[in-house]
C-alpha cells in the first residue's frame, strides 16, 4: 500500500476520528447480497484478530497491515466480488480508503477464542455487536461457533451465538453462523470435518435463536456435500479455509455451489495469499466458478 494511503488513514485516525462514521454514512450500499451471477463472493479478513496470522509456511503472512490492505483492495476491485468480512479495525481502514461502495459488509463479532489458547472455545464477543453493525449501515454479522462436547465453555458459546442471532434478526440483518464440531487433541482444538460432524454442527446451529429468518450458515466444503447441505434449508456460504491444493479446492467449491442452498463463497487466505502470489488471478478464478 502506498505511503500516501497509509498516511491518509493515520491522519484521519489522529486528527478526525469522526471521518470513519462519515465515510460509513456516505457509502453506497449494495443493492443485493448476491452479484449479477446470482451468488455471493465475500472476501474474509478477520483472521488477525484471533492471532491467526499464518498462511502456509509463513507464520506472519497476514500480520503486515499495509500489505493486507493492499491485497484486500486488489480483491475488492475485481469484477464479481460482492463483499467483505472483517473486524472493525480493518473495515474502518477500508471505509477511509473509499473501497466499500456497492459491496456487502459483514462485521466479525466474536474474537476472544484466540488461536492456540487454552480458552479457545470460550469465544466471547469482543468485536462488533448488532447495534453497531446496524448503525454503520452494514449488512450483517458473523460468529464462529465451535461446539466442543468435552469443553464446559460450549454452552456459553452457544448462548452468546443465540443472543447475537436474536439481536441481528431484530435489526433485520444477516446472522452468519460458522459452526464446527471441535475436539481437544494434544492441547489444541481441531475441527472435525467429517460429513457426519458437519451435519451435526449444521443441525445445532440452525436451531439457535428465537428466529432464523435472517440466519445464514458459513460452512466448510467436505466430502458428500449433497448430504451435508441437505441438513438445513438455511442459505449457506461456503468457506475456503487454507488451501494446499488449489485445483482440488476450486473443483470442490464448484461442485458444492451447484447445490440449492449454496449461495456463494466466503474466502480469505486462499484468495488473499495464493501460492503464486497473484491475488487478482485467484479471485477471478473463484468468481468464474459462479
Amino acid at each position: 500500500m502506498s505511503s500516501d494511503n497509509v498516511s491518509r488513514i493515520v491522519s484521519a485516525r489522529v486528527n478526525d476520528p469522526a471521518a470513519i462514521a462519515a465515510a460509513a454514512a456516505r457509502r453506497v450500499k449494495a443493492t443485493s447480497l448476491l452479484g449479477e451471477h446470482g451468488k455471493a463472493v465475500i472476501i474474509a479478513a478477520d483472521h488477525p484478530a484471533r492471532g491467526a496470522n499464518g498462511v502456509g509456511g509463513d507464520p506472519s503472512a497476514m500480520a503486515d497491515r499495509f500489505e493486507l490492505l493492499e491485497r484486500l483492495c486488489t480483491a475488492l476491485e475485481r469484477p464479481g466480488v460482492t463483499g467483505v468480512l472483517a473486524t472493525a479495525d480493518i473495515l474502518e481502514d477500508l471505509l477511509l480508503l473509499g473501497v466499500l461502495d456497492g459491496k456487502s459488509v459483514f462485521g466479525s463479532m466474536n474474537r476472544a477464542g484466540l488461536a492456540g489458547s487454552v480458552f479457545e472455545i470460550d469465544d466471547r464477543f469482543t468485536g462488533y455487536d448488532a447495534e453497531t453493525i446496524a448503525a454503520m449501515g452494514f449488512d450483517g454479522g458473523k460468529m464462529l461457533t465451535r461446539i466442543a462436547l468435552d469443553d464446559p465453555a460450549t454452552p456459553s458459546a452457544l448462548a452468546n451465538t443465540a443472543r447475537a442471532v436474536n439481536e441481528l434478526n431484530d435489526h433485520q440483518l444477516i446472522a452468519m453462523v460458522e459452526p464446527f464440531i471441535s475436539i481437544w487433541q494434544d492441547g489444541k482444538i481441531h475441527n472435525d470435518l467429517s460429513p457426519e460432524a458437519v451435519v451435526k454442527s449444521i443441525t445445532i446451529a440452525s436451531g439457535l435463536g428465537r428466529r432464523t429468518a435472517y440466519t445464514w450458515l458459513k460452512l466448510p466444503v467436505v466430502e458428500d456435500m449433497e448430504r451435508v447441505l441437505a441438513s438445513s434449508t438455511l442459505p449457506a456460504l461456503l468457506l475456503g479455509g487454507e488451501v494446499t491444493d488449489p485445483d482440488a479446492a476450486f473443483a470442490s467449491w464448484g461442485r458444492a455451489l451447484k447445490l440449492p442452498t449454496a449461495q456463494g463463497l466466503v474466502v480469505g487466505r486462499s484468495l488473499l495469499h495464493p501460492s503464486d502470489g497473484d491475488v487478482a488471478g485467484a479471485v477471478d478464478r473463484a468468481v468464474s466458478l459462479l
